[in-house]
């Protein structure tokens, strides 16, 4: 039988070794964690039959007046959310938006991809588009959601740095696909919507005010309540889980 005789040196050498090589797997976990991603509000977790649907405009507007319409006619609130160039092209339609009752929230200035500026780009876009907006209805959003649907942590640092919350969808209609029917974008979103799903829409997609009406006289019928967005979500108290839903912390 060998042995190994370990010297007070080489014992100092080895605890030196292991101490460095925990202090990294802290650091490494502590980096993963600072580092760890930011999820918008994707839907609500609620007990409520409560949903919000919303729309995005961005380019064009022929179909605008005729959301009006149907929106006025079933009585269901929305959340439009506009791109300040939209707004800059057509203030009469955000002005007539408003003044049918309709909540209008910032889509970014230029509809750039989010993640690729930096925070001082991030604030511009949204300060610029929020002050458009605000010059038409005199009230300044305090949601935002980012083209494409492309997020990282620094816009919702940054978006939160300015009071404002970060929304994406948990239902999508798919209506601006050149495949899409009327048929399809309403079976699509009446079979996916559940309590606190916010849905969205687009203000110019080529089958949605056919799908509409059908799609709202399906889910008032099954008894769900349409509220604005920034009613659903919730103000404080609150954690996002892994799947972007917001959801209250239990006491």
């Amino acid at each position: 039988m060998r042995f190994v005789i370990i010297t007070k040196k080489q014992i100092t050498a080895i605890t030196a070794t292991m101490l460095a090589l925990v202090a990294a797997v802290v650091g490494s976990l502590t980096i993963f964690a600072d580092n760890e991603r930011k999820l918008p509000i994707y839907c609500v977790e609620t007990d409520k039959k409560q949903i919000a649907i919303s729309f995005d405009a961005a380019w064009g507007n022929d179909d605008t007046e005729q959301l009006i319409n149907i929106l006025a006619e079933y009585d269901v609130p929305a959340t439009f959310f506009v791109v300040g160039a939209w707004v800059d092209k057509y203030p009469e339609s955000v002005k007539q938006l408003s003044d049918a009752g309709h909540q209008i929230q910032n889509h970014s200035n230029t509809h750039p991809y989010m993640s690729s500026l930096s925070a001082e780009q991030i604030v511009n876009e949204l300060e610029s588009c929020n002050k458009k907006i605000e010059n038409v209805t005199g009230v300044k959003p305090t949601l935002l959601r980012p083209p494409y649907g492309d997020y990282d942590n620094c816009l919702i640092e940054t978006t939160q740095s300015l009071g404002m919350n970060t929304i994406q969808w948990s239902v999508d209609s798919l209506d601006w696909k050149q495949t899409a029917t009327a048929e399809s974008i309403c079976e699509r979103v009446v079979s996916k919507v559940e309590n606190g799903s916010i849905v969205l829409f687009h203000n110019d997609a080529d089958h949605t005010p056919e799908a509409l009406p059908n799609i709202l006289k399906c889910l008032l019928d099954e008894g769900y309540e349409f509220v604005f967005i920034n009613d659903l979500i919730l103000k404080d108290n609150y954690t996002i889980d892994h799947t972007g839903k917001q959801c209250k912390i239990k006491e």
